[in-house]
């Protein structure tokens, strides 16, 4: 598999995990949202009834923004906070929702704060103040805010993408590097076995410029390594001159005249030490590698 497949096929992976986090979390906040709301629903009937009133309506709870949510009534009401206090936190902890909120009881004339309260996990940091005082009979709506459940979703938002980029780390540091050191060594490995040609006892590396007999290197030039490639793909066969030059020369936009002599005798120079090798000159046509037996 190409690195590339890999990259896309890792990209579709954090994707999809992506879409799986964004509608999980979507699915929490709406059941959260669902069980707030009939929890205070049921707050706000105890509360008509603790004031002996079973039959003005509780107006539809609406969530304003994320985590808060909002009680309102078709009547003014008057009621005990202590009472309210006892109401809400037995209503959220039979729907078991979170122990951490904030309480805030608004008049609907000006909006103004007539009392409110926090909960929160540990008693010290719980503030009810006044209590046992009665609010006198108003309009008014009931705020709740949740400060501790946008911190925990975050959380698991937070654990899951770094999951993700855990995961993509490790597949970048453990198994691209081992294949692009994979691909390096099978590259290498290419050069050195496989992109070669055998003439006689030398290993020829076109590639590398060289030729190889028994461990001793011996460099070529430019022109005498494309001189050889030929004769190496028609070995025990006439090769022009006119073929020779077109090819090495001519379409380098340069044209010889006693060079190809000159770069053939370096040839034959560097191929002496095997004897069946000869790089032989047919009169008026060209030059032929042969390799006895």
């Amino acid at each position: 598999m190409s690195k590339k497949r890999i990259y896309i096929y890792s990209i579709l992976v954090i994707a999809a995990l992506s879409v799986w986090i964004f509608s999980t979390q979507n699915e929490q906040q709406k059941e959260f949202s669902e069980k707030v709301k009939i929890a205070l629903r049921d707050v706000g009937n105890k509360l008509l009834l603790s004031e002996q009133d079973s039959t003005s309506l509780i107006l539809p709870i609406r969530e304003i923004k994320n985590y808060t949510y909002k009680l309102s009534f078709q009547k003014q009401l008057t009621f005990e906070p202590h009472a309210m206090v006892s109401i809400i936190a037995e209503s959220f902890k039979r729907s078991k929702l979170p122990e951490k909120y904030r309480v805030e009881v608004l008049q609907c004339t000006d909006e103004e704060v007539a009392y409110s309260y926090e909960m929160s996990l540990q008693e010290e940091n719980t503030i009810i103040p006044c209590a046992s005082r009665y609010l006198p009979s108003n309009c008014y709506t009931i705020h709740v805010r949740f400060t501790s459940k946008k911190a925990s979703i975050f959380t698991i938002s937070a654990i899951l993408y770094g999951l993700i980029l855990l995961i993509f780390i490790v597949m970048e540091l453990f198994f691209f590097r081992k294949k692009t050191s994979k691909n390096d060594n099978q590259k290498a490995f290419d050069e050195t076995t496989e992109n070669y040609a055998t003439i006689g006892s030398f290993y020829f590396y076109p590639t590398q410029n060289k030729l190889v007999m028994q461990a001793v290197e011996i460099n070529l030039s430019k022109k005498e390594c494309e001189l050889l490639q030929i004769f190496a793909a028609n070995l025990n066969q006439v090769v022009t001159r006119d073929e020779l030059t077109k090819k090495v020369w001519e379409d380098n936009g340069v044209i010889v005249g006693r060079s190809l002599d000159t770069y053939i005798s370096k040839l034959r120079k560097k191929l002496k030490d095997d004897e069946r090798i000869k790089i032989t000159n047919v009169h008026g046509v060209g030059y032929k590698l042969e390799l006895g037996s």
